[in-house]
């Protein structure tokens, strides 16, 4: 018996796949790359975006398709709106919340009879039971990268977004878990561990200080750093500006491990956007965060998040992101075309930006990225870097790897046995988003 997974949008989808693998494993099912072979097929769906959700229509159009010729058993979760959710009663065979994946074994059992089950109780927007989840034990897809979700659910409710409606209300893993499952990782030899959440730096504040905050998980996890006579690197992800706060900075350039790379999504450069986005933070606020980044963590690169044509958003408002683009000379942003999703506050405005124009101001602000990124990497060419060799590059005979700062390194090699390890690399020359190099041997950086 073969089965397959398809994971849309974001990490933490990927994330929970890898428990979803884990559960299905331990039924007895293979895994396989192909979707034609598999008894089992899931898919991971994401309602954040239009375009992932179509392309689960598209899926189980084929899937279905299929079962004309051959048993085959589907099914969904991820992070799906109610709305969506009614769509697919209809079309797979069983659908359940994240929080009921240890029931997932008794769902293919019974085969179709527990398909309007998972739903009987209607959304848990409290997130009850999920420290059932959180127990299932993941199967890793990689041997050198790890996710380590430590909170669950949003209560921010930005205007735009569905995440509060298919995710629910934050809760926080409990600390000493996520921390042993650090700990455990990094004596397994993984290299590169993602701390996951919708709000990372929120992490606590829901039990009223029953559990330690973020800045101090952080910290726990830099010490554990200190403690192992082991190379690797920690993340987080996503922040909110609202609470990142001078402490959490201060600790990950106090650590080794915490790596010096930080994500910091700003949506948008303008206030009155950011107001009706209900970001509950204006750019004072966040250019204050990436003053401070700059003035303790000087090496650390900056990602973030960026939203085009939201409903309303002026020509010239759009300008004033394309200041901040400017200002804060991002290393890479992830620009969305605004959409709206039914649930979301945002979904009852008239989409009144035009899709021409949407497009027109993303292509505008991806040319800024690629002139601010460009001027960082060509700053890399003759240093020396650190990178996490993660696989074979697309020109033959390099490999590709990623530096503490996540930018994107290749080198001339042809050796597999590198992959998962770091490496030295003299940056030679640089690109858009990536540079190139060559690999440092023991000897040459002894020398």
């Amino acid at each position: 018996m073969k089965y397959h997974l398809v994971s849309l949008g974001c990490q933490m989808n990927a994330s929970d796949g890898e428990r979803v693998r884990s559960v299905i494993e331990n039924m007895g099912y293979q895994w396989t790359d192909n979707e034609e072979e598999a008894n089992l097929i899931g898919i991971l769906a994401c309602s954040v975006r239009q375009k992932a959700i179509d392309k689960v229509y598209s899926k189980i159009h084929k899937w279905n398709l299929w079962k004309n010729k051959r048993n085959l058993i589907t099914f969904v979760s991820g992070c799906i709106l109610p709305s969506d959710l009614d769509k697919f009663l209809k079309l797979f065979d069983i659908i359940f919340q994240m929080k009921d994946l240890p029931k997932l074994p008794e769902m293919i059992q019974q085969y179709g009879i527990t398909t309007p089950v998972g739903l009987q109780q209607g959304f848990d927007s409290q997130n009850e039971n999920i420290s059932e989840f959180w127990h299932v034990k993941p199967s890793y897809t990689s041997e050198f990268e790890a996710f380590v979700p430590i909170q669950n659910g949003c209560d921010k409710f930005c205007s735009f977004c569905a995440v509060p409606y298919t995710r629910g209300r934050e809760v926080s893993r409990p600390s000493d878990e996520i921390v042993t499952e650090v700990q455990s990782l990094v004596e397994r030899g993984f290299k590169s561990i993602t701390l996951l959440g919708q709000n990372v730096n929120s992490y606590g504040l829901d039990k009223k200080g029953d559990e330690i905050d973020f800045p101090e998980l952080l910290r726990r996890v830099g010490n554990l750093g200190n403690q192992l006579n082991k190379e690797f690197w920690i993340y987080f992800t996503s922040p909110h500006p609202r609470d990142m706060t001078d402490e959490v900075i201060e600790v990950i350039a106090q650590y080794k491990c915490l790596a010096k790379q930080i994500h910091l999504p700003i949506q948008s450069g303008d206030d009155k956007v950011l107001i009706h986005m209900n970001r509950k933070h204006g750019m004072e606020k966040y250019r204050q965060i990436v003053h401070t980044i700059k003035r303790l963590i000087p090496e650390a690169t900056l990602f973030t998040d960026i939203i085009v044509g939201f409903t309303g958003e002026k020509d010239e408002q759009f300008e004033n992101t394309r200041k901040a683009m400017s200002e804060f000379k991002y290393n890479m942003a992830y620009i969305a075309m605004y959409s709206p999703r039914p649930g979301a506050l945002s979904h009852r405005w008239f989409d009144d930006i035009s899709l021409d124009i949407k497009k027109e101001r993303h292509h505008i602000l991806t040319q800024d990225l690629k002139i601010h990124s460009k001027n960082y990497n060509s700053s890399m060419v003759g240093k020396t870097y650190r990178v996490l060799v993660k696989g074979q590059a697309k020109h033959d005979g390099y490999l590709a790897g990623l530096t503490e700062g996540r930018i994107n390194v290749r080198f001339l090699s042809q050796d597999e046995n590198l992959i998962g390890q770091f490496v030295d690399v003299k940056i030679t020359s640089a690109a858009d988003f990536s540079v190139e190099g060559e690999m440092i041997t023991i000897k040459e950086s002894a020398a």
